[in-house]
């Protein structure tokens, strides 16, 4: 059987996901902050944060592009190896950090920036070895 390729349309498809994944996050994120200091002390107040959730469009947006992203992601999975997509997909820390920036006026200190930085370069050297291996 050959070897699954990483194609350009695969890769594009794998980019889209990443777009998809960030902005279903940020959609996530905007649902759950119509109140400013939700109290979640007991049923009633879980009750009235799940309601204001459930009511917010950006729930059902970013509900929809999940779905969209979970055919997308299947989609490629059926086409390349899992340990070939998932380090392209981690570029999404990046996207998610980015969006958090300009769209939610979220501070990224330089820990949190160096963090994603080390765990994009584990993710390099997890996928360069796995190729480094396929040549021995």
């Amino acid at each position: 059987m050959p070897k699954p390729r990483l194609t350009l349309k695969i890769f594009f498809f794998l980019v889209l996901a990443d777009a998809l994944e960030t902005f279903h996050q940020f959609c996530f994120k905007k649902s759950a902050i119509f109140e400013k200091d939700p109290s979640l002390a007991g049923v009633y107040d879980l009750l009235v944060f799940f309601k204001g959730v459930f009511s917010s469009p950006f729930f059902w947006v970013g509900l929809l592009s999940l779905i969209l992203m979970f055919i997308i992601w299947s989609t490629v999975l059926s086409k390349i190896d899992l340990s070939v997509a998932v380090p392209i997909a981690s570029f999404s820390y990046i996207f998610v950090a980015l969006v958090s920036i300009v769209f939610l006026h979220e501070t990224i200190t330089l820990l949190r920036w160096v963090g994603i930085f080390l765990i994009l370069t584990g993710v390099i050297f997890v996928s360069v070895s796995g190729r480094v291996k396929e040549s021995l």
